[in-house]
């Protein structure tokens, strides 16, 4: 056995002792002194204890037996006896005896020197370590042993040497001013020279930086009813964790209804805002570097509610005011518009009337505010629907309420109102409204006296109020007569006279003049005798017969509103007519007045036809018909009159052409024409795209043509046309002028139908003042310039 056993604390350790004699069986009293020279004992006796009882509960060891001694013997085969240590502590140094009797009478010893140390241990080195960022930094290695170690360090493999940028301290390595490019894996090494010992410990060190939140705003506002969104960002290493504290709760909304909350971005999610929600939340953010707050206040937008708002009644001439009371986060402002109206009245007097003022009061605590309207010296024109509109940042509430202005009885729409007439006995109504709030009652009075005292059975009232009819029956002149309605309401009383007059049959026409003749009809000018306001004449009548008939019992007889043309058809060419003509009004017919003679002219060809299309007229231009199609047009006419013979067709010619001198020239090789039989509407088709056309309508009978009548229509531009197809689009009233060698009657304006592009402008231009090239003009005017040429030709020879 080695004299000196130096061994580490904490260890386990076994001395085995065996006398050296030639009778082992001789040896007794073998045993181990601990180093208070006291005999150590064997290790106790265990029996067996069973873990749990019979129902299964776990049993506990009350008397410790269970537990281990830090030192026992143990007897060895081969006559040996072994010290056990457990677990070596500081107390255990010293020296151990092993002694024994032999033969007993020899005393046999001997004896160990124990020494301890402590080895190498690391007490406080983790080995995963996290500064933070800009802050000094101790990267924790605390080593334990004795004799006590020294310490170096070495980051990613280089040695550390101290300085500004490090300290080697006793507990670690200082880093001051800790920067990202700090990371990396630094090695502790700790070294005992009097054991030999050496051992290093791995530390990885990565720089984190402390939380900072970039963006939350200091006041957010959602709407009531409406989902919100709000972001608190954050950053961090390691990236930190969101979350979101409402102040007056205390409660992590992330945990409550309608909430939700991404702890990764900060997005903050309210599916439904409610009131309850408004008020002060903290963002938290923390990571492993450490924790940062910051608050902001949430303002709930409370959509505005109109609670109050009553009808109002006022007095005309006097103040009338409406007021609406609204309630909504912030405060709603409150504005009032004429229903019907986009026009909103404006706080304060109104600039176009100053009997209008609109007062507010806001309440923002309460989150209620206040509109008044008030209108000084009520009109009737007031009176009507109201909607007050209460608005915030959430949205705009809308009511409506009336104002009623009273106002005494009013008869000023009666007063332009015509007499009203009766006849032959008929019963007349003479109605009577009275206009005022609130409604009057009606009282009639006849001759100064009330109408309902009278007991007159042929004056019959119906209803008193706010109208009333008083039925007339006029069986004797005097019910002709005038009859006052008297209204009366709370604001006072009006008077208004109603006259009843006699009717009568107008009095003779004073004038009828022939205005237009043809072989079969003639137009007159009629001229009705004067009338009575309210008894307008509702016709005139005219009897008519051949001279050489002196019977008026078998005239023709031709009535016409007063309203329409007086013509007389169906007549004879070449006959003599006797006309006499009377006024009719709701009484009956007038005696017969303004007896004339009038004989038609012979037959001839017909009327000429009126095309039935409404021209644009432009100044110095004649007007124009524009087709709505580039490829085709309706004609459509009025049937004119046949002059005695019936029209058998219509010849229909169109072309386009050149205005020269003020004379319009037909491009005959592009004329077409076509005759029309029982229609009054033509399509004529294949024309050119944005091009200027002269019409020709005449109708025809057996006698002959009508004079033609004349339009001109233009075309719309086609897709496919362009500025080198006929000219481009045909000039219409382009004044040009000759040169001074061209003969006189050329220096006029020339128009052609279509208009060119600028430089068949200017060639067309130098062509008509030089008249020297005409090839020129040939070339550009493609389709339409052989026609153009010759009527160029003709001007120049």
């Amino acid at each position: 056995m080695q004299e000196v056993q130096r061994k580490p604390v904490g260890k386990s350790l076994i001395l085995t002792c065996r006398p050296n004699v030639p009778q082992g069986s001789l040896v007794t009293d073998l045993q181990w002194k601990d180093n208070f020279n006291n005999t150590i004992l064997p290790k106790p006796y265990k029996s067996y204890q069973p873990l749990y009882d019979s129902k299964g509960h776990r049993l506990t060891d009350k008397n410790g037996r269970n537990q281990q001694p830090p030192m026992y013997t143990e007897t060895l085969p081969g006559e040996s006896l072994a010290l056990m240590i457990t677990s070596l502590s500081v107390e255990m140094e010293g020296r151990y005896y092993c002694t024994a009797s032999y033969a007993s009478t020899e005393l046999l010893k001997t004896s160990v020197m124990i020494k301890t140390y402590v080895a190498i241990t690391w007490t406080n080195a983790p080995e995963n370590q996290n500064p933070i960022l800009g802050e000094d930094y101790v990267v924790r290695c605390e080593v334990k042993a004795d004799p006590n170690p020294t310490i170096d360090w070495l980051r990613n493999g280089d040695q550390i040497r101290t300085g500004d940028k490090y300290v080697v301290q006793t507990h670690g390595l200082l880093i001051r001013n800790v920067q990202e490019s700090d990371d990396g894996i630094y090695t502790c090494r700790a070294a005992v020279i009097e054991t030999g010992e050496l051992l290093e410990r791995t530390i990885r060190v990565e720089v984190y930086s402390r939380p900072e939140i970039t963006f939350l705003p200091n006041t957010l506002e959602a709407v009531e009813g409406k989902p919100f969104a709000a972001n608190c960002t954050a950053t961090g290493k390691p990236v930190p964790e969101i979350s979101w504290i409402k102040d007056a709760t205390q409660q992590n909304v992330a945990s409550a209804d309608r909430f939700q909350v991404n702890p990764l971005t900060g997005l903050l999610n309210i599916n439904s805002v409610t009131q309850d929600d408004y008020g002060m939340y903290t963002c938290i953010a923390k990571n492993d570097a450490g924790v940062v707050d910051k608050k902001t206040k949430l303002n709930v937008l409370i959509r505005p509610s109109v609670y109050e708002l009553y009808n109002v009644t006022g007095i005309s001439e006097k103040e009338v005011a409406i007021t609406c009371r609204a309630k909504g986060r912030p405060a709603p402002e409150i504005t009032f518009r004429r229903w019907g109206s986009e026009d909103e009245y404006a706080p304060g007097v109104q600039v176009d009337d100053d009997r209008i003022v609109l007062e507010q009061h806001f309440d923002e605590e309460k989150g209620e505010s206040s509109g008044t309207l008030r209108i000084a010296r009520a009109m009737r024109t007031d009176d009507g629907l109201y909607q007050c509109l209460a608005r915030n940042k959430g949205e705009t509430a809308y009511k409506t309420g009336h104002i009623t202005v009273e106002f005494p009885p009013d008869f000023s729409h009666m007063k332009t109102l015509p007499p009203v007439f009766s006849w032959d006995e008929r019963k007349a109504n003479l109605s009577c409204l009275a206009m005022g709030i609130p409604n009057a009652t009606i009282e009639w009075r006849w001759n100064g006296k009330p109408i309902k005292d009278s007991f007159d059975k042929n004056l019959v009232i119906e209803g008193t109020g706010p109208r009333s009819n008083l039925i007339v029956h006029p069986v004797a002149r005097q019910y002709y007569s005038v009859y006052k309605c008297i209204a009366t309401n709370i604001h006072g009383t009006a008077e208004h006279d109603m006259q009843l007059k006699e009717a009568r049959v107008p009095e003779a026409v004073e004038a009828a003049i022939p205005k237009q003749l043809t072989a079969t009809s003639i137009t007159f000018d009629i001229r009705g005798p004067p009338t009575e306001l309210g008894l307008p004449i509702t016709a005139f009548t005219v009897q008519y017969k051949e001279a050489i008939n002196p019977d008026w019992s078998t005239a023709q007889n031709r009535s016409w509103s007063p309203d329409s043309p007086y013509i007389v058809e169906g007549l004879k060419p070449q006959t003599m007519y006797h006309f006499r003509f009377a006024a009719r009004n709701q009484v009956g017919l007038s005696i017969w007045g303004v007896n004339t003679q009038q004989s038609t002219p012979k037959r001839s060809a017909p009327e000429e036809p009126k095309p039935l299309h409404a021209p644009e007229q432009n100044d110095f231009e004649e007007p124009v018909v524009v087709s709505p199609y580039s490829d085709h047009f309706e004609l459509r006419w009025s049937v004119p009159a046949d002059n005695g013979e019936p029209i058998d067709f219509y010849q229909v010619k169109y072309c386009p052409g050149v205005k020269m001198a003020g004379a319009w020239h037909e491009l005959e090789n592009q004329c077409q024409s076509a005759d029309v039989i029982e229609s009054t509407s033509y399509e004529m088709t294949r024309l050119s795209g944005n091009t200027y056309y002269r019409i020709e309508l005449r109708a025809h009978n057996i006698i002959g043509f009508s004079s033609p009548a004349s339009i001109i229509m233009k075309t719309t531009r086609g897709e496919s046309d362009s500025a080198n197809n006929n000219l481009g689009t045909l000039l219409y009233t382009a004044g040009l002028n000759s040169a001074s060698a061209a003969p006189s009657n050329h220096k006029n304006f020339i128009t052609l139908f279509t208009r060119s592009t600028t430089t068949t402008t200017t060639t067309t231009t130098a062509a008509i003042n030089t008249f020297t090239t005409t090839s020129t003009v040939m070339a550009i005017a493609t389709t339409t310039c052989i026609t153009l040429l010759s009527i160029l030709a003709s001007m120049t020879a």
